[in-house]
């Protein structure tokens, strides 16, 4: 069998590399193309090192654009790739331009396509993100889920063939990589007595008042707040004039994945609207305040373990959640998500 997996964001290089290792292990022929939708790869990233993570064998050097001209790019190189190379099952992961592009031309080529990361629905359904998740779904012949509930998503949709409750890779990842969480930073923090903050979403920070309210509330708890504050924050808090009210905020440089789990691992609770730490949070057993309208991890919602919140929410929804809750388990599969996937492509 021959597997070609394309990818075109860093996200999708780590989670191809937890799959590569099972193909490696069972024997199975990978490609790998990536797309050059984003190129500004650190091959020194502690990812890169842990995951031995390779080069491509293509490169397909599209670059940035719009949406449809990045699209069209990555589809008119793909195809010329793939009708050379033949394989036999495509692999795209996720929800971006490189994501769509490449299943839509596995189904015009009738290769079957493998979605890993299937299933994901999230609000509004005009977001650049959520239409490549629902095309890239409803073209792929084997749909691999993260959790029961994105299968129920695709149940709703007509989609029930070929779908598999596989788990997240990102689990396999963040057990592989939890031994080596560290906390070395001298910040003079009492485990459980903090709280984690990660705000950079456009919506939470383009506009003056949002942001203004976000870091007030913050300003309001009854805890130590450590915020590692992401470049796009930085120039709005200085653009806005809101310095003043960091003032009691531990405020960090961007920290590295192992430093944040560390961070994340002894604080009480979890502040954000970063998709991945909603989950991450999850995985280190601790809650998060969502600071977003919808989530694509619905399911932590559901289960009152995440809560969503408005800027001018937070500090009430913290009320709910500094509140012990019973750890719900094995959402996200048993950390065993590549191997699973490899079988079932090695099946079909």
């Amino acid at each position: 069998m021959k597997v070609l997996s394309l990818i075109g964001a860093r996200p999708q290089f780590i989670k191809e590399a937890v799959l590569h290792k099972e193909f490696l292990r069972t024997g199975i022929a990978e490609i790998l193309v990536h797309s050059g939708q984003h190129y500004d790869f650190n091959m020194s990233d502690v990812f890169f090192q842990v995951l031995d993570i390779r080069k491509p064998n293509y490169f397909l050097n599209v670059g940035s654009g719009n949406h449809g001209e990045m699209t069209a790019r990555i589809m008119f190189e793909f195809e010329k790739l793939v009708m050379t190379e033949r394989p036999d099952i495509i692999i795209v992961y996720g929800d971006t331009n490189t994501t769509l592009a490449g299943a839509i031309v596995g189904a015009k080529l009738k290769i079957p396509v493998a979605h890993v990361e299937a299933g994901i629905r999230q609000e509004p359904k005009d977001m650049p993100e959520e239409i490549n998740r629902v095309l890239t779904d409803h073209v792929s012949r084997l749909l691999f889920c993260p959790s029961q509930l994105a299968v129920d998503n695709l149940k709703r949709e007509g989609i029930t063939q070929g779908v598999y409750f596989s788990g997240d890779v990102m689990y396999d990842l963040f057990l592989k990589m939890r031994k080596l969480f560290r906390y070395n930073m001298n910040l003079e923090l009492k485990e459980n007595e903090y709280v984690v903050c990660t705000i950079h979403r456009d919506f939470n920070t383009d506009m003056h008042e949002k942001l203004k309210v976000i870091l007030e509330q913050l300003g309001k708890l009854p805890y130590k707040v450590v915020f590692p504050m992401h470049p796009r924050t930085v120039k709005r808090v200085k653009k806005f004039g809101l310095e003043k009210l960091l003032e009691g905020i531990k405020v960090l440089e961007p920290v590295d994945y192992l430093n944040m789990m560390g961070l994340v691992e002894r604080s009480k609770f979890v502040i954000t609207d970063s998709g991945g730490l909603q989950k991450e949070a999850y995985w280190c057993g601790k809650r998060a305040v969502v600071v977003m309208p919808d989530t694509g991890w619905r399911e932590l919602v559901e289960i009152g373990w995440n809560l969503l919140s408005k800027p001018e929410d937070i500090v009430e929804k913290v009320t709910i959640i500094e509140n012990f809750s019973r750890f719900p388990e094995n959402i996200y599969g048993d950390g065993n998500t590549g191997e699973s996937i490899v079988k079932l492509l090695k099946k079909f």
